[in-house]
């Protein structure tokens, strides 16, 4: 993060002092002492940020990064890219300075899009799950998965919060899940947003999970004991909420006389992330061959842990946020992950990721945040449906195959 800081620092310096001298160190003292004031605010918020992690901090360093530093960096590199192209043809360097700033405006526009409106521009995604170990009385049956709120984003504004439980209750599912990360650093973060949270509502109420952000290791000067005091207020806001929370554990949802567990671990993942998660733990008495839902933080768990360990049916996760960008079905954050937002298959088993319903920057674009409406539907149904009421199994060719 240091590194990724100073770099970004050193590069908006660098187009701020080619803008300066080419376009700006004539105008009149006022003007010119002016155009350096975004890139000090700037630079302040980063010094803070390394020191005290505030939010406030972070959400003004992203507002101008994206808004006013990127599209200068923009204009520099075509500007720049003009006059070296001077020598073969004069009159690239005017041509290339009018293109610039073109394609700054136009970045600095759906950029300030993206950190104004774009974050919580919030979507609702639907997906179906089939499978045969699914009894029939859970066919229809719909899971609202929510992911990655970080609330401390939003400061002590809980009205996109209250928008998120009135979809939700708009859709009226029959289970919600989290899927981990309430808060960024501390968990006084979400203390404005219980009552937002325990609206959210569900025939079979509202699961949850830990993820890495939960543990509060992001917190400045935090030793052991303070971390395990923050995890526990975390826990307990949660609870307040009217939200259960399954710490290496498993509860079965019961219809009739069929039953499916919803499992949930602590958060699982790859380092520099931790790991607490007891997949087998979680899983301690269940039935061979039911169906089950896992709760799992971390996409990397699946392929790590859940595929070869396992027999679980449907994994819940998010983490990735699609690094909050995605542009034409492209995120930076596939880089990272094989499994990094949607849903994924491998043998009939099934991965969704949650690309996140809240953000720990106030900036989306693309990859907007996100509701999603599972729904399960048994194989078994499809089965039934092709036999003929005296027990027979029906004849589903065509005329034509039938023909042939």
């Amino acid at each position: 993060m240091v590194i990724f800081l100073v770099m970004a620092l050193v590069a908006v310096l660098l187009s701020d002092v080619y803008i300066w001298y080419n376009f700006v160190h004539g105008a009149a003292l006022p003007w010119s002492a002016a155009y350096w004031i975004p890139t000090l605010v700037l630079a302040v918020s980063m010094i803070l940020f390394r020191t005290h992690s505030s939010q406030t901090t972070i959400n003004i360093a992203v507002a101008l990064l994206l808004c006013v530093a990127a599209p200068k960096l923009i204009f520099t590199l075509v500007s720049l890219a003009g006059r070296l192209g001077s020598g073969i043809w004069p009159a690239a360097a005017a041509y290339a300075d009018w293109t610039g700033l073109a394609l700054a405006i136009a970045a600095g526009a759906v950029l300030a899009y993206g950190c104004t409106k774009g974050w919580k521009r919030l979507t609702v995604r639907h997906v179906e799950i089939v499978s045969e170990d699914l009894p029939l009385s859970f066919d229809g049956y719909r899971i609202v998965q929510m992911s990655d709120l970080h609330l401390g984003t939003f400061g002590r504004n809980d009205s996109y919060m209250r928008s998120v439980a009135g979809r939700i209750g708009d859709i009226a599912p029959d289970l919600v899940a989290f899927t981990g990360d309430l808060v960024n650093i501390s968990p006084e973060e979400a203390e404005p947003f219980v009552k937002a949270m325990s609206s959210i509502h569900a025939r079979d109420g509202v699961v949850s999970v830990l993820g890495n952000h939960d543990y509060c290791p992001y917190k400045r000067n935090s030793s052991a004991e303070q971390a395990a005091r923050d995890l526990e207020y975390v826990k307990q806001i949660e609870r307040r909420a009217g939200w259960r929370m399954l710490l290496n554990e498993n509860i079965p949802v019961v219809r009739g006389g069929d039953t499916i567990h919803i499992v949930g671990v602590e958060n699982t993942g790859r380092p520099p992330f931790p790991s607490y998660g007891d997949l087998k733990g979680a899983m301690r008495g269940l039935p061979e061959g039911g169906f089950k839902v896992l709760l799992s933080h971390d996409p990397t768990h699946w392929r790590d842990e859940v595929l070869p360990a396992s027999d679980i049916q449907l994994t819940l996760s998010g983490h990735t946020h699609a690094m909050q960008l995605k542009v034409c079905g492209f995120s930076p954050s596939s880089l990272m992950y094989s499994e990094w937002g949607g849903m994924y298959e491998h043998d009939g088993r099934m991965l969704n990721v949650s690309t996140g319903t809240g953000g720990n920057l106030p900036f989306r674009l693309g990859a907007w945040p996100e509701i999603v409406v599972v729904t399960l539907r048994s194989g078994r149904k499809a089965a039934a449906e092709t036999e003929t009421p005296d027990g027979a199994v029906s004849d589903t060719r065509t005329e034509a195959n039938k023909a042939a």
